[in-house]
């Protein structure tokens, strides 16, 4: 189990990484707004909103506005969706190597949740 950890751990750092080659991906931050609700809220509810937005917004297998699902700011948790590329199925696959058109799994929206969260903890350090 701590082996799985660790590969997926070493995963998402090389997909953060990647990440921060992209223009467009590289130009998403928290604000300090941004910082002073995750430090309100808590990291815990903060990463429950993840695990909500992505059970309504991205899990399902068929996404009638996909691409356009994610706002571009008002919670911390979409701007890491697009800082992170997990702001829609066509990002997903591009970047996550994750199919369109399939319901997510378990396994699935947990490493989005952790992709997300990890993303968001690193803002908060800065």
């Amino acid at each position: 189990m701590e082996m799985f950890a660790l590969e997926e751990n070493q995963r998402i750092n090389r997909i953060l990484e990647s990440l921060k080659k992209s223009k467009f991906r590289s130009s998403f931050y928290l604000k300090n707004k941004d910082k002073e609700y995750v430090t309100e809220k808590g990291v815990d509810t903060i990463e429950e909103h993840a695990r909500e937005f992505i059970d309504k917004r991205l899990a399902p297998k068929e996404i009638k506005n996909d691409g356009k699902q994610t706002p571009m700011r008002g919670h911390p948790v979409f701007i890491a969706e697009h800082a992170t590329a997990t702001c829609c199925r066509g990002c997903l696959n591009k970047w996550h190597k994750i199919p369109k058109n399939i319901e997510l799994s378990e396994e699935q929206k947990a490493y989005i949740v952790e992709v997300i969260m990890t993303w968001i903890k690193r803002q908060m350090e800065n």
